[in-house]
């Protein structure tokens, strides 16, 4: 069996890489977001918003515990899952994991485009935004940096990633 764990920062492109990478190995793939949604019968935000953050991060780890996933999958997990109880530990013990590095520059500039409204970035913009991500990432890195790969998310493509994980595409 092969788990492909997409980890990183929100806004660096787990899900959108994912989809492509899971197609061009033709593997299954799982966003935990939407997996997280299913199960709670709502949005991320109103869940963070009606029961809070622990209660959240309890569910999404379990989510990520018991899901029953198939042969050979790609999975998109949360930007804030891997600092969470054996998170990181669990899934590099199940799986290959990768970590999509990006500049706080960056990810603001993705994360002020987004369509959905991220709960942690409490409507920040421009510079105050750069600043929470720089603040945020510098908390999470550590966690991230577990990871058994790591890529650059600028100039990245389906083959580097592949490449990088050592897995055929089809």
């Amino acid at each position: 069996m092969s788990l492909v764990f997409l980890v990183g920062f929100m806004g660096c492109g787990k899900t959108s890489w994912g989809r492509k990478l899971s197609a061009a190995l033709g593997y299954e793939f799982i966003d935990l977001d939407h997996e997280f949604e299913d199960r709670a019968g709502m949005t991320i935000p109103e869940y963070f918003t009606i029961h809070g953050e622990d209660a959240f991060r309890r569910l999404e780890s379990d989510i990520l515990k018991t899901t029953p996933y198939k042969t050979n999958t790609v999975v998109s997990t949360g930007g804030g899952l891997p600092v969470f109880f054996d998170n990181m530990d669990w899934m590099n013990k199940h799986g290959k994991t990768l970590y999509i590095e990006l500049s706080p520059r960056a990810l603001a500039g993705r994360l002020e485009n987004a369509k959905t409204q991220r709960p942690v970035l409490q409507g920040k913009k421009g510079d105050d935004l750069v600043e929470l991500i720089t603040e945020k990432l510098a908390e999470r890195e550590q966690y991230y940096l577990k990871a058994s790969y790591h890529i650059s998310g600028i100039d990245m493509n389906v083959e580097k990633l592949a490449q990088k994980l050592d897995l055929p595409l089809v």
